[in-house]
């Protein structure tokens, strides 16, 4: 199988290094590229270093056999008016990111034999929710009122993960968020209705964030909800472009984001940042670097473990836990989404209204029913497609799957596991698709190419060790650990991304803002902020 010809950046070379850099950025998915773009339109050169063949992250579009699918963004919210989140992508790409709307009924849960829906817009999802649950309109009313609260909250969360530790110290008393923010999902919802079916589908993104109900904090769920309360886009041309209108601002102030760029350590000398190791033995001098890497890889493999430990980042990490891994199935057809009945809806399909349940059934037994199936028609969303790839539509599954079950592989490299790996891939893929099949039952026989991803993929492309695709869990302890911010214990060494905020595309854009404040001070940071969000 042969590597994608879809690729963003520069090839790394040492002789295309520039004399110098301000700053080194170690990763280029969303929150090291928003870093980066914020930090060149102050003044600053910066290096983006990428280890994977193309840039993005999990923004990247890959293409194969004809056809061309994205691995991380399925759709985004909160882009279809001049919201902050808005103004701030329109900033980075210079204006030349666009977003086609979906299906005003965005969102499809499946629980067993029943069905219900999410609805665009704040008026119509609400209307929605008491034409499906007319005797919970209170509970709805409240839930609400509850989303508000959450978002007043948030950003008390994040101004104090973006102060220094004395300004936290003064501050904390006037920054506290509520102590709703930290409790459970199902918790908070099973004080509003006993209605199981409405509280599943309020938790129907539940694999958005990667956590079951039970198990998230309200504040990654509520999140997630506000940032969909007026549907779902998707970017016009695909995934790929949000790199690539965001990179051209990096290398208008002098910086680069190259690929193949693979950092072996982060220099840490007289105790502080001095610059990078390369996997080639060469070193890139900088007094400032910004890890996007995730905290597992920055402080348990880019980081000495001597310097690790001298400041408690060893332990730190081991009350931390990852997000599920997954496996993902991108399927190829030869006809187009209009003449398939492909729809702009996102098939959310659980075995019940139960998901912690289901999600403990799995876990324990892997021929159990998979705990949640998510279709996607990115052919369909993108009208964009049928200009790159005529005649053709695509469509991508989703589905957990623990790390554990390709242990055995680990070491093995991409495309040459061998064939019992794919052998149980394959099968894996195989029950994923009949999900496919019985709510697309016209499909069958009409899938030209399917191939099946595993943990391992995520962790060979985007280097997360266990094949995560959120970082870390969104768990209530994890937001309650107070070192999970921009700035670190290590002068001249920061974070970006998903793991100091939340996760998906716009948190971890949200966290390259926060980590830019924090390295420049609200001074500097302040017109800029102004001219991007006016």
């Amino acid at each position: 199988m042969k590597p994608s010809t879809l690729r963003i950046g520069h090839r790394y070379r040492p002789k295309r290094l520039a004399p110098e850099y301000d700053v080194i950025v170690i990763g280029s998915g969303m929150g090291g590229l928003t870093t980066a773009a914020l930090l060149s339109d102050l003044g600053k050169r910066v290096c983006v270093l990428e280890q994977h063949y193309t840039a993005g992250g999990y923004t990247h579009s890959y293409e194969r056999n004809g056809y061309e699918w994205d691995v991380g963004v399925h759709y985004i919210g909160d882009v279809g008016a001049p919201t902050r989140t808005r103004r701030l992508f329109d900033f980075l790409s210079n204006g030349k990111l666009e977003w086609a709307p979906m299906d005003t009924e965005f969102d499809r849960f499946y629980f067993g034999e029943n069905s219900f829906t999410a609805h665009a817009g704040r008026t119509e999802f609400r209307a929605n929710l008491e034409r499906q649950f007319p005797a919970e309109k209170d509970a709805i009313a409240k839930y609400l009122d509850l989303l508000r609260t959450a978002s007043d909250g948030l950003s008390a969360f994040t101004m104090g993960r973006m102060l220094k530790p004395w300004q936290k110290a003064v501050a904390r008393p006037f920054i506290k968020p509520p102590e709703l923010l930290y409790r459970t999902t199902y918790d908070v919802l099973a004080e509003l209705t006993d209605n199981q079916d409405l509280i599943a589908t309020l938790c129907g993104q539940w694999g958005d964030m990667g956590l079951p109900p039970r198990r998230s904090a309200f504040m990654v769920h509520a999140m997630i909800a506000r940032h969909y309360l007026y549907g779902g886009y998707y970017p016009v041309g695909g995934s790929w472009r949000i790199a690539d209108t965001i990179i051209p601002r990096i290398q208008a102030a002098g910086g680069e984001v190259f690929t193949y760029a693979r950092v072996e350590e982060i220099l840490v000398e007289e105790g502080k940042v001095a610059g990078v190791r390369m996997a080639d033995g060469h070193t890139i001098p900088a007094s400032s670097v910004v890890s996007a890497a995730g905290v597992a890889n920055t402080f348990g493999s880019l980081i000495g473990s001597d310097v690790s430990a001298r400041h408690g980042y060893d332990a730190g990490l081991a009350n931390l836990e990852p997000s599920y891994a997954h496996l993902g199935v991108y399927i190829g057809l030869q006809d187009t989404a209009e003449n398939l009945g492909l729809p702009k809806t996102n098939f959310w399909i659980y075995p019940s209204n139960d998901f912690d349940a289901d999600v403990g059934a799995f876990e324990k037994d892997p021929d159990a029913e998979f705990p949640v199936v998510y279709i996607s028609f990115p052919s369909a969303k993108d009208p964009d497609y049928l200009n790159r790839h005529p005649g053709t539509a695509t469509i991508e599954i989703v589905a957990p799957a623990p790390f554990e079950w390709f242990e055995r592989w680990q070491d093995t490299t991409w495309g040459k596991r061998g064939d019992d790996y794919d052998t149980f891939k394959d099968r894996l893929g195989e029950r994923l698709m009949e999900h496919l099949y019985a709510k697309l039952p016209d499909l069958r026989g009409k899938v030209d190419y399917y191939e099946v991803s595993t943990p391992l993929s995520t962790n060979w492309f985007g280097g997360y060790q266990r094949g995560e695709l959120y970082g870390l869990a969104h768990t209530s302890d994890r937001l309650r650990n107070d070192w999970l911010t921009p700035r670190t214990k290590i002068p001249g060494l920061w974070l970006t991304g998903q793991d100091i905020l939340t996760c998906g595309v716009t948190g971890a854009m949200m966290a390259g803002l926060m980590t830019t404040t924090a390295m420049v001070g609200m001074r500097r940071m302040g017109p800029l902020m102004k001219r991007i969000f006016g």
